[in-house]
């Protein structure tokens, strides 16, 4: 019997560019790999939440990770900021959180006669939203700019984010009191929605003794910062010039299209989801060692991309049906480019 070519390799010369072209990518490799090995001294399994996690971080984008309490959504998030040489900070979201403890405001300065603004926690490289769907519509809402455009307008004046900028945002499924459904807007402005499931039970055994050797510890300090602000940028600008075919931006815009058009979809994805699409790929091409993308890449994080994008009809969220389901049937439906 003849042997199968390997995943990765199928079809490369097809998608990779020409020699001259070529991207060095052993910076990027060294990145993924000292984040996975920091993270993993504390986390066990998940590995591809962390994957997905460098993904969205090379890609510059958002990342809403969803899990029932307990599956380490937020010690993830915690520690993945830890070996990030870069500042931190931590929003507790709550039904009484206002839109100026998010984002700042004015304080009047006796000693001038002036207000001064006084940044709020979102003025961070790495900002944690832990259960972000805890704050009704107005303090979620004063996210979308600073999201999209990267920046924050208070009292005439834009104040710009400084790069690198990511918030990972966490939510749980299965609680409802006390919550606020995030806007599609809002949604449609994270890379990633990651589910994070119950491990198997061999992890689960990990788990147990990796916390009765550390006697109960996860303390994040124990995790050495591996990354540093500059050579974070540096890679994702080297995200950004990985090969993409014409023909894999057609097949990106060919899914999008279907769920626009699909009989179990409300609303399709948007075109923004394509571009983010794309971007991921990019980035997953990269830590996987390719410095060109190839179908495998974008059926890899094409559900990440679109689970939080794509609304089903009323009779198919009745029927119990998943988004995940909808995306793989779609992906099953488009010729893959040869």
């Amino acid at each position: 019997m003849s042997k199968q070519p390997d995943k990765n390799s199928t079809n490369s010369n097809t998608f990779a560019p020409a020699v001259q072209d070529r991207t060095d990518l052993s910076g990027i490799k060294t990145l993924a790999d000292n984040l996975r090995s920091e993270i993993g001294k504390i986390i066990v399994g998940q590995e591809r939440m962390v994957d997905l996690l460098i993904t969205a971080l090379l890609a510059n984008g958002h990342v809403l990770v969803e899990g029932v309490p307990g599956v380490a959504k937020t010690l993830t998030a915690r520690l993945f900021a830890r070996t990030l040489s870069t500042d931190f900070s931590r929003i507790q979201f709550t039904p009484d959180l206002m839109p100026a403890d998010v984002i700042g405001t004015s304080v009047f300065n006796p000693e001038t006669t002036e207000f001064n603004f006084k940044e709020g926690p979102v003025f961070s490289n790495v900002v944690l939203i832990d259960e972000i769907n805890r704050s009704p519509a107005k303090t979620q809402a004063a996210l979308f700019e600073v999201m999209q455009e990267r920046q924050i307008s208070v009292d005439g004046t834009t104040y710009t984010m400084e790069e690198p900028f990511i918030i990972l945002a966490t939510q749980n499924p299965i609680e409802h009191e006390g919550t606020y459904k995030l806007p599609e807007a809002q949604l449609d402005r994270f890379l990633f929605k990651i589910n994070v499931g119950y491990p198997e039970q061999k992890d689960e055994t990990a788990i147990l003794e990796g916390v009765h050797q550390r006697k109960n510890q996860n303390d994040p300090s124990q995790l050495d910062a591996v990354v540093k602000a500059d050579k974070l940028i540096q890679n994702q600008a080297l995200v950004s010039d990985i090969h993409v075919e014409k023909s894999l931006m057609h097949y990106i815009t060919s899914i999008t299209q279907h769920s626009r058009n699909h009989p179990a979809i409300h609303i399709g994805a948007s075109p923004r989801a394509a571009v983010f699409m794309m971007r991921a790929a990019q980035a997953w091409a990269a830590i996987n060692g390719r410095d060109f993308v190839i179908p495998d890449d974008i059926q890899d994080i094409a559900q990440p991309v679109l689970r939080h994008r794509l609304i089903l009809t009323p009779e198919k969220e009745m029927e119990g049906t998943s988004t995940d389901e909808v995306i793989t049937r779609i992906i099953k439906q488009i010729e893959v480019p040869r």
